[in-house]
């Protein structure tokens, strides 16, 4: 399984913080340089073209907060104003390309299934994550698997804030890719909802304004665009990456804590601000709605590209 945060890597990706950006800004010192960043292709399958995207709601969500995630996801393919989410999914397209593969990927919200009398309880071990994503699961499909706040899963908030996999399809035996999100709102928003939060560890800034009014799921956003990039990218463990196939740093995961321009640690970068909410957010989507997006390691340059 490939998790969004290792913790135990946190220190050594906010080292590369100014070596991916490429860009002028505050400089950390250090006695080594550190080696340019690089996403290297293994040869294996990514996931071109068109594929439905099911979401299993597993808890409690609100209309409000279902509805913040569905945007988001329909806003993939859908061009808005710029920076848009579209602008940054471009990226993901890239890496399509330099493969050698026709660069298309479109994300198509799918089938939605809603499990709010936690059929397998509130204390959830990671097989089980597949478990649930093989009850939305399609043929050529994507399956995101949301856990509410009261949903406590193995790893979760010890060692990943989410991950990605791949199960056999039943009864062709073909695989379909899935994820897992869980919402960190009253388990540890310092680790995987910042910068809505105080970070749990690092400099201690203050919190930004989530761009929804919700830290929980705003910060869900971050990482499921981050896992989204990483399942497309490598989503069997042989496509682009760079350390172990079992801990690799991905597509997103490469720039962690990178937002904007001139980012450092415990510096999210340079945002758009909201003039009226104060929120900070650095993509457009549809319906009005403005998000905040990771960096992606873009392999056309070898940096870490933000859209603002």
């Amino acid at each position: 399984m490939v998790g969004i945060v290792h913790l135990e890597k946190f220190v050594l990706l906010l080292s590369l913080v100014h070596a991916c950006l490429g860009v002028g800004g505050r400089k950390l010192t250090a006695l080594v340089q550190q080696p340019p960043l690089v996403l290297t292709y293994h040869k294996g399958a990514l996931l071109q073209g068109s594929h439905p995207l099911s979401i299993v709601w597993y808890g409690e969500f609100t209309p409000a907060q279902r509805s913040i995630v569905s945007d988001f996801l329909s806003s993939l393919n859908h061009q808005e104003k710029s920076p848009s989410v579209s602008s940054w999914w471009k990226v993901i397209e890239a890496y399509l390309v330099k493969a050698g593969m026709q660069g298309t990927a479109m994300v198509v919200l799918g089938k939605q299934v809603l499990d709010d009398k936690y059929s397998l309880g509130k204390s959830l071990k990671r097989a089980q994550i597949g478990e649930l994503a093989a009850k939305a699961t399609t043929a050529n499909g994507i399956t995101l698997v949301l856990t509410s706040k009261e949903v406590a899963v193995e790893g979760f908030c010890m060692s990943s804030c989410g991950f990605h996999d791949s199960s056999p399809l039943h009864p062709s035996g073909e695989k379909f890719a899935y994820i897992w999100v869980g919402n960190s709102e009253s388990q540890c928003p310092g680790q995987c909802a910042w910068p809505f939060h105080q970070p749990l560890y690092g400099p201690q800034t203050r919190p930004l304004v989530p761009p929804n009014g919700d830290v929980g799921v705003d910060g869900m956003i971050i990482n499921i665009a981050s896992m989204l990039a990483g399942t497309v990218t490598n989503p069997y463990k042989s496509g682009y990456f760079q350390g172990p196939a079992t801990a690799p740093l991905e597509a997103a995961s490469a720039c962690s804590g990178i937002y904007g321009k001139n980012a450092y640690p415990g510096y999210a970068g340079e945002l758009l601000v909201d003039s009226v909410s104060g929120a900070s957010y650095n993509a457009n989507g549809i319906n009005g709605r403005r998000y905040l997006l990771p960096a992606l390691w873009n392999p056309d340059t070898s940096t870490c590209y933000t859209l603002v």
